[in-house]
């Protein structure tokens, strides 16, 4: 029997969560729990807003478009989130969309948009970011809302990163095509873990450089294939957390 009820509604809420707190939802929340998932007053659901655990809640309907939450009691403690920070090359709408859902499915805990020579988008919507991340953490059970970061260039992320911090920087040109081993060296210490990936056209020569040039840096291939960039994200972030993060 699995440990956790995905069958339960989840929903996230940004605010304050402590036993007997009422939670008054906007008009889409209340919309999406009434109308959509059909709840009725009395009927519990979980709530958790990234900071304080997760909690059953019970919805108290005020009308056919207006309810609140109570808080009853709380099922799972808030953890530490997580030391991973995944750096990518933005990309269009939906692409983009997809990659942050899966970025978080797979334990990001900063997401970081990166423009480089090749980018396909400059222009980033942090805010639809956001919302992205917000739904795959609920789906997914997932406790942590990811910090969603402001675009920089290249150099400036590579400037900001702590120097403890191990960065893996998938690149098509490493001299180890097997990802796995490659990363196996670092795979019995404690990381603070970095990922970095690049957009549809690659790094460029001069961009290559400046990243390999890190103390701190490991270059990984995906493989004899070439990968889109959102599959690449999937795949990079399960090579990562199988061999350094929290599935070794």
């Amino acid at each position: 029997m699995a440990a956790y009820d995905f069958n339960a509604p989840r929903l996230f809420i940004d605010s304050p969560l402590q036993s007997g707190t009422r939670i008054a939802l906007d008009r889409a929340q209340a919309n999406y729990l009434l109308n959509v998932l059909r709840l009725k007053a009395g009927e519990a659901l979980l709530v958790f807003n990234g900071k304080d655990g997760e909690w059953r809640a019970e919805i108290s309907v005020e009308g056919r478009k207006t309810a609140d939450l109570i808080c009853m009691e709380r099922i799972r403690d808030q953890g530490a989130n997580p030391d991973l920070v995944y750096a990518f090359a933005p990309l269009k709408h939906a692409r983009l969309d997809y990659m942050v859902q899966k970025a978080v499915e797979m334990g990001a805990g900063v997401l970081q948009p990166v423009i480089t020579r090749r980018t396909q988008s400059a222009r980033v919507n942090l805010e639809r970011m956001r919302s992205n991340a917000i739904e795959a953490a609920e789906q997914c059970g997932i406790l942590s809302i990811p910090e969603v970061r402001a675009e920089e260039s290249l150099e400036n992320f590579l400037g900001s990163l702590g120097s403890e911090r191990l960065l893996v920087f998938c690149d098509e040109d490493a001299p180890v095509s097997n990802p796995v081993r490659a990363l196996t060296e670092f795979g019995n210490k404690k990381q603070s873990l970095a990922v970095l990936v690049g957009p549809e056209g690659g790094f460029t020569d001069q961009e290559r450089a400046l990243v390999a040039a890190r103390e701190k840096c490991i270059r990984v291939s995906l493989g004899p294939r070439i990968l889109r960039a959102d599959t690449a994200a999937v795949a990079a972030l399960t090579v990562v957390q199988s061999v350094l993060g929290d599935w070794h």
